[in-house]
């Protein structure tokens, strides 16, 4: 168990990190709400081809354009690259498509400082009534599947709205380039005996459109899990310090 972090200056050690793929009706607002919290904003426009990049830096985030579409896990990782070249200790990640509320926010760093957590996910699950029907069956399965790797109950493996420690980002074998680095980032953090917490947040559906390619990312997730199955199998790991 990590040693717990008390009175963490979070406006000065933490960034928000955002990857955005044509976001541009919403990212200009969640970059303002998400300054309420953490004033530091970095959005990583993974090759869009709208106005995502300068919506967001008129919102007041700082953007970094990739020529084309890297993936997700791609973009992260440039992302908490550039934060930690900025000096930040913490990275807060959400989606850029207004889905995840900022307001719950304080919410994940209270958790941060009170159980010393290096990663925080937020959990939808527990209320589920706006969530369309394939994507909390989709979740929950990949929930399962994730708890039987881990050995332990996993209430929501696919939240991109997350809170961790940016060394042991960087540290981790955390791999994978594109939708499956929310799970990967979790198995990753459990394989090396670190502590994820999981805190209740509210999620937004305002249209039923998504950027996840449901044939080629869901064959590539269960790629990837049958490599992480290997894995589990066939080492030990020691913990990170």
């Amino acid at each position: 168990m990590s040693t717990p972090i008390l009175s963490v200056d979070w406006k000065n050690h933490c960034v928000a990190l955002i990857p955005c793929f044509n976001e541009a009706p919403h990212i200009g607002e969640v970059v303002s709400a998400v300054r309420a919290f953490i004033p530091q904003v970095l959005v990583i426009d993974d090759g869009s081809t709208d106005g995502t990049a300068h919506t967001a830096e008129k919102a007041g985030a700082r953007v970094i354009r990739c020529r084309r579409n890297i993936g997700k896990g791609r973009a992260l990782r440039t992302g908490w690259e550039q934060a930690q070249a900025k000096g930040f200790q913490w990275v807060l990640m959400l989606d850029g498509d207004g889905q995840h509320a900022p307001s719950d926010i304080p919410e994940f760093l209270r958790c941060a400082e009170i159980t010393g957590a290096p990663l925080v996910i937020g959990n939808r699950m527990l209320d589920t009534t706006t969530m369309p029907f394939i994507r909390r069956t989709a979740n929950g399965w990949m929930s399962d599947r994730i708890s039987q790797l881990v050995g332990t109950a996993v209430p929501d493996s696919q939240c991109g709205f997350r809170l961790a420690r940016l060394d042991l980002l960087l540290r981790l074998p955390i791999l994978t380039k594109r939708f499956e680095v929310e799970s990967s980032m979790l198995t990753t953090f459990f394989q090396h005996r670190q502590a994820v917490e999981f805190v209740p947040i509210k999620t937004i559906y305002r249209s039923a459109k998504s950027n996840i390619r449901p044939l080629r990312d869901s064959w590539r997730w269960l790629r990837w899990r049958l490599d992480q199955r290997a894995a589990f199998r066939a080492c030990i790991t020691m913990r990170v310090p």
